[in-house]
């Protein structure tokens, strides 16, 4: 009879009423009605102790025994249905407690455990980032100190240079740390209320600033680490081959630098996604412990009032008796249980305040230690080729450091857990030792004196306690281990999830890292006038920045994912308090009757409404924070390629330069200015003939230039027409494929889904898009190269007439220049000796004239020619008394075409 009357609360009718109007909590009787038909509180339930383990709840760690101690809590902290929509609306302006540390969590009275552990999660990534970017400035500086420091000790640069330019660079690294510090602060302090309390809400607001600002910082980082090498190799003077080797250089140390912070990263954020599962694991041991001590008072204490009421049939007990002796033992104990609980909440708050105190301690000693030895490696000396091994040693030297953190924390979290879990255990045997003794008093004191009862018979009722107790501790054991056993299944579950999602973002990562490096290859190779090592320095620069976005994209993906589940943690809880209920009852109940399996069906049915609106709102989430992280994605692809275009417009600006100073040595400069002072001194060219001379190099010019823009216009008509050719066909081609389309249509209806429909509509566009634009590539590659090629044939042209206005110039002054002759179309192959001569006479230049070559250098170019001349005179010798007059003219002509 006591064991029937001990069965779950699915067997009440109250409870059918409960699960039909989809209330959380089965509904509890208050109020009894007593036998002279009034009606008073009943206290054999207490209204604030945990509930029954089969009741759905939507916090699972609030502490069943907190209650005891904090009286009622406001309605604002707890929904009382599970589709509550004000409550979700509310939800993420709802309030949970600060934590700094885990351990803080274990002695928290928030219904919002899981919030706080996600929070946790969240301040364990923003530190991974804030040390990782700590250790690239650390890393990235000393890499350019040990290059200024291998020039200064190669006495290329002064040592008030070398002082001057690490004072610099040190300078505007600190202020760019400054001014992130400050920003961060910023944020931080905004809508910040209470100190003690944070929102869902602002916390994602926070999440979201942070991210903006250390993608701000790590632009301006690469900007200012760009400005200090260029700076550095100002000052250094060295030559531009040398100053692209050491770009390259620095380059290629720097993705060192990224691939081992990556690499880093990646395995610290498995490990702080792993000890979130273990934190839910050592909270779940400490709310099981919690829960255990009032549910099981609770079964002794049905196991009394059950023994009553079989007191009361037999008429040794009235039904007002028997009310006040459960009122009275019911106020005793959970008195009690209250003022232990008070104790034990006190002294657990004591011991992780104790706690957090010594840890803090040690950590501020390892910090101490760990400074000094990083501080120590840092001011030993490296040179240029040991940048790798030094490289190497710090990294190794900070991943130790964080590992001996990291053991730190595991070390004080699990100790921090059993100290805890002590206390409760402790607190269960106070709980347990007080309750046998109010329950010996009713036994073998109370009852003798109001029922007449012999003490022996007494004490056989008290046997009876312990014996049909037995069972029942032991039936609750068992469901307690099946519960324990859900619970780790539950968040396996929730693990391999989570894995897959790692998976994903990894394969999406991948992709987008082979697309921005597709679309940078052909960039470099439509450009197509660098060397090799300016476009290996491109690809290398695009690496190194692309390497840093993705890896702080990563951080701020996972960060996302722990607000995703942050958002979506009541619900879950609440579903799976809802299946471990269904699963729970539908094992202690093999053979059902008609009303149980209503039960159970209406349960059933719950629960797949409830699946259906959470994979909504899931699916709703994960599209939010998507459309989120693409948005910071195209932000953060917006700085990767104007920072690109400045590195590229930079490297073309060099190989400008370079092209430029090697026409410049190349050229004839020297020749063309003995030309010019010959010229002017000779006395057999006048401006006259000089005029016609001239005039018959603009005849030739223009000549030129005529054939120049037939051969354009004729060869671009040429490429409207293919262009027309091919748009023709591939108009026709897309006819042919629509009508294949049409033809299979019928068929893709009936057996396709519409997203594959969708999907395949997606496909083909991004196929006629990416063949539209390889077509105008390859058209406008042809274009180019027909007109490069026209150019080029231009050039000759005009280097040739240039050439030949020279020679006849010097011919026609008798100019005695020695004059190195080149090859070109017109002239000698190549093998042959090129000679130089010296005109002795007139009459020797003239006779000369005929197989002589006087060629001007490639630098020297039509443009020089200017203005028009006076008409023409005889090319014979000036009178003596204009020679100077003469002089003076031809000076002026000679110096406004050469």
């Amino acid at each position: 009879m006591v064991l029937e009357e001990s069965e779950s609360p699915l067997n009440s009718n109250v409870t059918a009423f409960a699960l039909k109007a989809k209330v959380i909590y089965p509904i509890s009787q208050k109020f009894r009605p007593l036998a002279d038909g009034s009606s008073n509180p009943s206290l054999h339930e207490n209204p604030k102790q945990a509930v029954l383990p089969n009741q759905v709840m939507e916090i699972s760690t609030s502490g069943s025994l907190g209650s005891l101690s904090q009286g009622d809590k406001e309605d604002c902290s707890s929904s009382t249905t599970i589709h509550s929509t004000t409550s979700d609306d509310r939800f993420q302006a709802r309030a949970f407690l600060k934590v700094t540390s885990f351990p803080e969590v274990l002695t928290c009275e928030s219904f919002d455990v899981k919030l706080c552990l996600c929070s946790l999660t969240l301040k364990d990534l923003m530190l991974l980032d804030t040390e990782l970017r700590k250790e690239k400035h650390v890393m990235v500086i000393q890499i350019l100190k040990i290059y200024v420091t291998d020039f200064y000790h190669k006495k290329k640069i002064t040592d008030d240079l070398f002082k001057k330019i690490l004072l610099i660079q040190e300078n505007d690294f600190e202020e760019l740390q400054r001014q992130l510090d400050s920003r961060l602060q910023n944020t931080e302090m905004s809508g910040a209320h209470n100190s003690e309390y944070q929102t869902l809400e602002d916390l994602e607001r926070k999440e979201r600033e942070y991210s903006e600002h250390v993608i701000d910082n790590m632009e301006a980082f690469w900007k200012q680490t760009d400005k200090a090498q260029q700076a550095f190799l100002d000052e250094s003077k060295c030559s531009s081959a040398k100053a692209t080797k050491i770009m390259m250089d620095l380059t290629e140390k720097m993705i060192a630098v990224e691939s081992l912070l990556s690499e880093s990263q990646d395995l610290q954020a498995m490990d702080i996604q792993e000890r979130l599962f273990n934190w839910e694991l050592m909270v779940k041991m400490i709310d099981s412990l919690k829960s255990y001590i009032p549910e099981e008072c609770k079964c002794r204490l049905n196991i009394v009032s059950n023994i009553l009421d079989h007191l009361t049939v037999k008429n040794n007990l009235s039904v007002r008796q028997k009310e006040e002796l459960l009122t009275d033992l019911h106020k005793a104990f959970w008195e009690q249980l209250a003022h232990f609980s008070n104790e034990c909440i006190q002294q657990s708050k004591d011991l992780i305040l104790k706690r957090l105190e010594s840890c803090a301690k040690k950590k501020e000693e390892f910090k101490h230690r760990q400074k000094a030895e990083q501080g120590s490696l840092l001011s030993k000396t490296f040179h240029n080729e040991d940048v790798h091994d030094f490289l190497k040693a710090y990294h190794e030297l900070l991943e130790k450091h964080r590992q001996a953190q990291w053991e730190l924390k595991e070390e004080d979290d699990c100790e921090s857990t059993e100290a805890i879990a002590d206390l409760y255990k402790e607190l269960y045997s106070k709980a347990s030792h007080a309750l046998v003794e109010l329950v010996t008093e009713l036994f073998l004191q109370t009852l003798p004196l109001v029922t007449g009862l012999s003490v022996r018979e007494c004490e056989l009722l008290k046997e009876e306690w312990q014996e049909n107790l037995v069972p029942q501790l032991e039936k609750w054991e068992t469901y307690c281990q099946r519960r324990w056993k859900l619970f780790q299944e539950q968040l396996l579950q929730e693990k391999q999830l989570w894995m897959k999602e790692y998976a994903l973002s990894g394969v999406m990562q991948k992709h987008l890292s082979e697309k921005q490096e597709k679309i940078i290859q052909g960039v470099t190779s439509r450009l197509g006038c660098l060397s090799d090592d300016s476009v290996n320095y491109i690809l290398q620069k695009h690496r190194l920045l692309l390497c840093s976005v993705l890896r702080r994209l990563t951080l701020r993906r996972a960060g996302m994912a722990a607000l995703a589940r942050m958002r979506l943690s009541r619900k879950k809880s609440l579903l799976q308090e809802l299946r471990q209920q269904h699963i729970l009852q539908k094992g202690s109940f093999p053979c059902q009757d008609e009303d149980q399996w209503q039960l159970q069906k209406a349960l059933e049915s719950h629960i797949l409404e409830e699946e259906e609106k959470l994979e909504e709102e899931t699916q709703q989430t994960h599209l939010e924070f998507h459309q989120q992280l693409v948005t910071e994605i195209q932000e953060a692809l917006q700085f990767l390629q104007q920072h690109m275009e400045q590195v590229i417009g930079q490297t073309l600006l060099q190989h400008a330069r370079r092209e430029a100073r090697k026409k410049n040595l190349d050229g004839g400069q020297d020749f063309k200015e003995r030309l010019v002072e010959a010229a002017v001194e000779s006395v057999y060219g006048t401006s006259n003939n000089i005029n016609r001379l001239v005039q018959n190099y603009y005849q030739e010019l223009g000549k030129i230039t005529e054939g120049y823009e037939e051969k354009k216009l004729q060869q671009l008509k040429s490429l409207q027409v293919e262009r027309s050719e091919r748009n023709r066909l591939k108009k026709k081609q897309e006819s042919e494929l629509a009508l294949k389309e049409k033809q299979t249509k019928g068929l893709l209806s009936v057996s396709s889904a519409v997203h594959q429909r969708m999907v395949l509509q997606q496909k083909k566009v991004l196929a006629q898009f990416e063949l539209q634009q390889q077509i105008r590539l390859e058209s406008l590659k042809q274009k180019l190269l027909g007109l490069h090629h026209l150019e080029t044939e231009l050039e000759n042209q005009l280097k040739e007439a240039e050439q030949d206005f020279v020679r006849e110039l010097a011919v026609l002054t008798r100019v005695p220049v020695a004059v190195k002759k080149k090859p070109s179309k017109r002239s000698k192959p190549i093998g042959e000796k090129t000679k130089r001569k010296t005109f002795q006479s007139p009459q020797s230049a003239e006779k000369d004239d005929s197989h002589e070559n006087i060629q001007e250098s490639p630098g020297l170019t039509s443009g020089l020619c200017r203005g028009r001349l006076r008409s023409p005179h005889e090319s014979e010798p000036e009178p003596k008394k204009n020679s100077q007059e003469a002089k003076k003219e031809r000076q002026q002509v000679v110096k406004a075409f050469i």
